[in-house]
């Protein structure tokens, strides 16, 4: 009886210890393995150009399936994220996943140095302010991430700093003709919080090499620099807040043309009751004249922006499209309404050329309604749906194509499903 009695002090004593050396390394580290299915509907018939002529609708499925995985303990959080988007239909049912379609869309570490001072390295999304310079493009189902080394200061104001840079797979040389929008690029953001306000400041490097067909390995690739300098303000006062931002770009293009260019944005908002908020705003991103100096580019370029965030839900404006030319001027109105688990949206945008389109030609381009609702069904379940159209004038079609007099529409259904499956 004694004997069995020491056994088990031994045995307590020994998952004492081990306890003891394990349970505080779990307190102060976290694990986290989660996912994200996300299936989503379309119907377009005039979703990002004009309809043409007795166009028929189609309807395409497209989903997006994420695993992610964050670890974190008190001097390093990484994360991983693999995902695989598709269109229903566009592979086989015996699929041998011939098409590798699986992909690393973050995985990054970020080394805390002090409580201060942390270094973020690899494949991230980078987000600042109200998405319109960096955004994640969370919309799209592949989404957008950068290679980077990100630095990140914090003491009073928030200091960040970015730096990226790309090449061939040979090492003998510098260029770079793969399939991203910069060669290298370096950014500042800083950011300072009051009270009621909130400043952010950018600078923006971003430099586009020039075209590697013809280059010998021994000839130095060309990169065009521009810069993007400005920032956004935001504050409230009482009840209604207000948010500005102002940038402006300067030195070369894509196709090494002088380059030009201004954003400016002023909106209003505020609470009609205590479940619905109203805004109103105007935004303005210069345009290029279809009769100005063929070396001069006087065309905004919003970059790596969540666009589609911007200038309405049929995405006829920055959207992979409409970069170099005439700019816009969008004057919108939104509504927004709160009821238990279900949301409403409501979006109207009246759009014109911030610059000449040709010779007597008018400016307006249209108006766009936008309507949304969203229901929370669960915690880990949301269904969205959505329906546009746009009201084309003949200016539209000069620059989009199609048929301004036909019907245009666009609407969705989409389900997020966000499982915890480690927490």
């Amino acid at each position: 009886m004694k004997k069995n009695n020491s056994k088990s002090m031994l045995r307590g004593f020994m998952l004492s210890a081990l306890l003891s050396f394990v349970l505080p390394g779990m307190m102060v580290a976290q694990f986290t393995l989660g996912g994200e299915i996300r299936p989503r509907a379309e119907l377009n018939r005039g979703y990002k150009s004009l309809a043409a002529t007795d166009q028929k609708a189609s309807l395409i499925t497209t989903q997006r399936t994420r695993l992610n995985g964050m670890f974190k303990n008190e001097y390093v959080l990484t994360k991983l994220v693999l995902q695989d988007v598709r269109q229903w239909g566009n592979q086989k049912q015996l699929v041998g996943n011939e098409a590798n379609s699986i992909s690393v869309h973050e995985a990054w570490a970020e080394i805390s140095f002090s409580s201060e001072l942390s270094l973020k390295a690899g494949r991230q999304e980078v987000i600042y302010d109200d998405h319109r310079i960096f955004g994640s493009v969370a919309w799209a189902q592949q989404a957008r991430s950068h290679d980077m080394f990100l630095f990140k200061y914090k003491k009073g104001i928030d200091l960040h700093a970015g730096f990226a840079f790309h090449q061939n797979d040979e090492i003998v040389n510098s260029h770079y003709d793969g399939p991203d929008a910069y060669k290298n690029l370096q950014f500042l953001w800083m950011h300072k919080k009051w009270d009621a306000s909130k400043l952010s400041l950018m600078f923006l490097n971003n430099g586009i090499g020039e075209s590697t067909d013809g280059l010998a390995n021994t000839e130095k690739q060309k990169v065009m620099y521009s810069q993007t300098i400005g920032g956004r303000f935001v504050t409230d006062l009482n009840a209604v807040g207000i948010a500005a931002n102002a940038y402006v770009q300067t030195g070369k293009d894509n196709i090494d043309r002088s380059l030009s260019a201004y954003n400016l944005l002023l909106e209003v908002s505020g609470k009609l009751s205590k479940s619905t908020g109203l805004t109103g705003g105007v935004e303005l991103l210069s345009g290029t004249a279809w009769d100005e100096d063929a070396d001069k580019n006087k065309s905004f370029s919003p970059f790596y922006g969540t666009n589609h965030k911007f200038n309405g839900f049929m995405d006829y404006f920055y959207v992979g499209n409409h970069m170099n030319t005439v700019g816009l001027t969008d004057i919108y109105a939104k509504v927004s309404h709160q009821v238990d688990k279900l949301s409403f949206g409501g979006n109207i945008h009246y759009f014109s050329a911030a610059a000449d389109i040709g010779e007597d030609v008018d400016k307006g381009l249209g108006t766009e309604i936008d309507l949304s609702m969203g229901w929370k069904f669960k915690p880990m379940i949301k269904f969205d749906f959505g329906w546009s159209t746009l009201f084309a004038t003949e200016s539209m079609q000069m620059l989009k194509g199609g048929d301004h007099e036909e019907f245009q529409q666009w609407g969705y259904v989409m389900i997020t499903v966000t499982p915890d499956f480690i927490k």
